[in-house]
């Protein structure tokens, strides 16, 4: 994956890099890290300048979240209803009155989760799916989207630039941010399905 990244940015250089941020964004298990670092490593020695690459990027990554924005809208609410109450939601143990919390809760800080969820690995992809749920509206979506990711790729455009030829050494930290993102999002999901499951049981009990 990460010699056939490096060969499309050396191929096709700004062209290349909207492509695949694109796709990193609808697809999240392709690395930003390494195209962002990579492309900021390469304006050491080429035609491509930092702010250059910042901008294809940036264009890129709003595609992508665009795409799976428009897949959010066209994923209703009564659609994922239906979802939650037929056997995918019981084998999951989704329950109606969570995801209304859930969505409602959306409806009031959607637009500070657009923004820092942005520079999050993984969610920074998937938060365009539930703003589209929500029909957050395209002004809004769009600062916030445009806003997070230009951090994210200022940062790691940067990184990649100041290291220059040990470029690769800044994916390895990455990784380290990410396997830790992982295990804080798991004990997320944990506690809030412990609040959710205790509320539930106060509901009962009153």
């Amino acid at each position: 994956m990460q010699d056939m990244i490096i060969h499309l940015v050396e191929q096709f250089g700004y062209i290349g890099i909207i492509l695949l941020i694109a796709f990193e964004n609808i697809f999240p298990p392709i690395p930003s890290e390494v195209i962002l670092t990579f492309s900021g490593f390469l304006t050491t020695y080429t035609s491509l300048s930092v702010w250059g690459v910042i901008f294809a990027a940036t264009i890129g990554s709003y595609i992508g979240a665009l795409f799976l924005y428009y897949v959010g809208r066209l994923l209703s609410k009564e659609r994922l209803m239906k979802l939650v109450d037929g056997k995918a939601g019981r084998l999951l143990r989704f329950k109606r009155e969570d995801v209304e919390l859930t969505l409602d809760w959306f409806g009031k800080k959607g637009t500070k989760a657009v923004f820092f969820c942005r520079c999050i690995p993984i969610l920074r992809s998937l938060i365009s799916i539930p703003a589209g749920m929500a029909k957050m509206a395209m002004g809004p979506f769009t600062a916030m989207t445009v806003g997070g990711t230009l951090l994210w790729n200022i940062l790691l455009v940067h990184l990649g630039a100041f290291a220059g030829a040990s470029w690769d050494l800044v994916i390895k930290y990455m990784d380290t941010y990410k396997n830790w993102t992982i295990i804080i999002l798991i004990g997320a999901i944990v506690i809030v399905c412990a609040v959710f499951a205790r509320r539930r049981r106060r509901k009962k009990a009153g």
